[in-house]
């Protein structure tokens, strides 16, 4: 399966890995455990600690989310940057009468980067680029994914976005 044959072109300027977030974007800011867990003498050692989250839907066609995680003292832990696309495709030609040609499969890519952070500011992460194939017919998914590591710019553009939503969070 040749995943680079399909990188779509989004309707929606957010919708690219590591791309800046539009002004009016809501930060969300929870802790990283559930009460339950965090009531437990096992979630000391994260309590306090929060995680910052963008969800950005364009539909059908695809989201982007992007996630933060910060300790009690607000030292950055890690930060992760997903895209994902979805298109309806057929291998049957157009029918030139009056009804187009039925969807015969989905097709999704999804670009990613993540990882984690050093006290010194250093990025740890891994950049990943899958397509995928899901049949009709409920059979497993058709995916290719491909591993690398993220490149000076890369690791530049998440440390802007960590910055972004570390300004913007919620009290």
């Amino acid at each position: 399966m040749d995943h680079s044959r399909r990188h779509p072109a989004p309707a929606k300027p957010w919708h690219v890995l590591l791309a800046p977030l539009p002004n009016d974007v809501v930060v969300r800011r929870q802790a990283v455990g559930s009460p339950e867990v965090l009531a437990t003498p096992e979630a000391a050692a994260i309590a306090g600690w929060v995680q910052l989250t963008v969800e950005l839907s364009d539909g059908p066609a695809g989201l982007r989310h992007i996630l933060v995680v910060l300790t009690s003292s607000g030292q950055l832990i890690s930060a992760a940057d997903t895209v994902l696309y979805r298109s309806e495709a057929s291998d049957r030609a157009q029918d030139t009468g009056s009804f187009p040609a039925a969807t015969d499969h989905v097709e999704f890519y999804s670009e990613s980067i993540g990882g984690r952070f050093e006290l010194d500011g250093t990025f740890h992460g891994t950049r990943w680029e899958t397509f995928g194939v899901e049949s009709p017919d409920g059979s497993e998914p058709k995916v290719n994914s491909k591993r690398s590591v993220p490149s000076a710019e890369d690791i530049a553009a998440i440390k802007s976005l960590v910055s972004d939503l570390v300004t913007r969070q919620p009290n």
